[in-house]
């Protein structure tokens, strides 16, 4: 039972203390920025593509290194590759991942790294988040759940 062994939280905890500190130090978690980076038709500020784009290259790097492993470094299971179909459920998520990002002025990964600086309306979007993640994947079964033809 790797998930929970100190090797992994440890990892898991450095991991996720880089993380935060590279969303803090890029600008992703100060909402002005983020939804100055999506006002392309208005005042809009391109430094967080240098942001996104250096992302993407440790990331490359990261599957390159990993694309014939199928156990992590600490020895539990990668999980399966993902989808590369574009399909309805994907678009509509996408689109509603956007508008929230576009509204809110985060996304779920800068405002768990805001928590302890972002005042009482942070909790309430984490919270109005995590009731979002706990009650989509319900709603999704039984959206997909086939219906008796009559």
């Amino acid at each position: 039972m790797g998930n929970s062994s100190p090797a992994r939280l440890l990892f898991a905890l450095i991991a996720g203390g880089f993380f935060g500190a590279g969303l803090h130090l890029s600008g992703m978690t100060d909402t002005a920025k983020v939804q100055g980076w999506l006002d392309v038709f208005g005042n809009w500020d391109p430094t967080l593509a240098f942001v996104m784009g250096g992302a993407m290259i440790p990331m490359a790097l990261a599957w390159l290194f990993v694309r014939n492993r199928s156990r992590s470094a600490l020895g539990t299971p990668l999980p399966p590759k993902p989808g590369t179909e574009i399909d309805r459920k994907l678009v509509i998520g996408s689109v509603l991942f956007g508008i929230g990002w576009g509204l809110a002025g985060l996304c779920p990964g800068p405002s768990i790294a805001s928590l302890s600086y972002g005042g009482p309306a942070l909790y309430v979007f984490v919270a109005s988040m995590l009731t979002g993640m706990f009650v989509a994947p319900a709603l999704r079964r039984r959206l997909d759940k086939p219906v008796a033809a009559e």
